[in-house]
């Protein structure tokens, strides 16, 4: 005998097809292959009791405060635990339900359909990309003086545009091409400045390549520069609160955008009280709140990345929490991009300075594409993309075309 173990149905319906069930059989059993933990945030207890109850009566179970049966507690988080069939059932039994349990049972839906692995598809302004056959490398072009892991080596013109050359002939499916330092304690440059430095580069690279180009940058003015020149993603990590005006820059232009969590600026992120209740919850929180105040500005859903912010406002070890629990953040239903390339925590761990930081670098990248991510953000494309190659052929082993 042995453990088995089932990423998605897929897999469950290849192993009972092995099995010999029959086809009625296999629709009926797969849901109950994959067993799910959803947690409901500060619910009433009446809701709360009502899905203690009917998960119950469903053979699964949700863990409450012992306060809430009495009422003796206002509120209490809900841990749902069941099989995929189990949960599914559950929203059945309370879409008719008052208290908004219908509004849950919605969500419940959604959610489920999250968990799948099904390709998401990224519309920018020249094309549509499809993210999860496999993971795109997104090179990192830093035109600035002051980067924390290659300042100064591409600051002048013509070595940024070779640079972004030789990526894409190492394999980069997107460049992420910037003009201001977001490591900790950067000061700010000016709109004019970081105009002087991207848009020429973005301008000769999108005239020479086929790959699409994207402006790391929070400045509206700077964007709308670059969007014009030829880019066609906007890289914010302020999840467009840094610029009232640049949710309009993005929707005119058509542009993808991605959506990244930070707390205060990269100026004093490292400041101060870094703790966090609910750390990958309220990471997914921000993301959520970000993506809905992108769709209001008229941004489409098709166009929005999420990015937890790995090194902007965590300690060392949260960054490696947020890895380890990347999976996470397939609840928000959205491209996931993860930027981890020699990052000081990854000193932390290894003992070394940025520019060799090469294997623990390869370490995370390796884990963000088994944990789900969609595109990884690095600045060694041509070793990365090895990486990310070979941990994809591990991760889709047992998918059945």
């Amino acid at each position: 005998m042995k453990i088995v173990t089932i990423h998605h149905n897929g897999e469950a319906a290849a192993l009972f097809r092995k099995i010999g069930v029959d086809p009625y059989g296999i629709s009926a059993m797969t849901p109950k292959t994959r067993h799910v933990n959803i947690l409901l945030s500060a619910r009433p207890c009446k809701i709360a009791n009502i899905l203690k109850q009917e998960m119950l009566s469903l053979g699964a179970d949700a863990a409450v405060s012992r306060g809430s049966v009495s009422c003796a507690v206002d509120a209490t988080d809900v841990l749902l635990m069941g099989t995929h069939k189990q949960i599914v059932a559950l929203a059945g039994k309370i879409e008719k339900q008052p208290f908004g349990l219908d509004g849950i049972a919605c969500d419940l839906r959604r959610l489920l359909g999250h968990l799948e692995n099904k390709p998401l598809v990224l519309k920018t302004s020249r094309r549509e990309m499809l993210l999860g056959d496999r993971t795109l490398i997104m090179g990192v072009l830093n035109v600035t003086p002051d980067s924390f892991s290659d300042g100064h080596r591409y600051f002048d013109r013509q070595s940024a545009i070779d640079r972004g050359l030789q990526m894409a002939e190492e394999g980069a499916d997107i460049i992420d091409i910037g003009g201001e330092s977001t490591r900790p304690g950067a000061q700010a440059v000016s709109p004019k400045e970081e105009i002087a430095r991207v848009v020429p580069v973005v301008e000769q690279l999108a005239t020479k390549l086929s790959i699409p180009l994207s402006v790391d940058t929070a400045k509206a003015r700077v964007a709308e520069k670059a969007l014009a020149a030829g880019a066609e993603i906007v890289n914010d990590i302020s999840a467009l609160a840094g610029d009232p005006k640049m949710a309009g820059v993005i929707r005119k232009a058509s542009a993808a955008v991605v959506l990244m969590h930070m707390r205060g600026t990269p100026a004093d992120m490292q400041q101060g009280d870094l703790r966090y209740d609910d750390l990958t919850g309220e990471i997914i929180s921000f993301l959520a709140g970000a993506a809905r105040t992108a769709q209001a500005a008229g941004i489409s859903r098709e166009r929005l990345v999420v990015d937890p912010g790995i090194g902007f406002g965590k300690t060392y070890a949260d960054n490696c929490r947020i890895l380890n629990r990347l999976e996470e953040f397939r609840t928000l239903g959205l491209p996931l991009l993860l930027g981890t390339s020699r990052k000081a925590f990854i000193g932390a761990v290894t003992g070394e300075k940025a520019d060799r930081r090469l294997e623990g670098t390869a370490a995370t990248v390796a884990a963000a594409v088994m944990k789900g991510c969609h595109i990884v953000r690095v600045h060694d494309v041509a070793s990365m993309k090895k990486v990310a190659v070979m941990t994809d052929a591990i991760v889709r082993a047992g998918v059945t075309p």
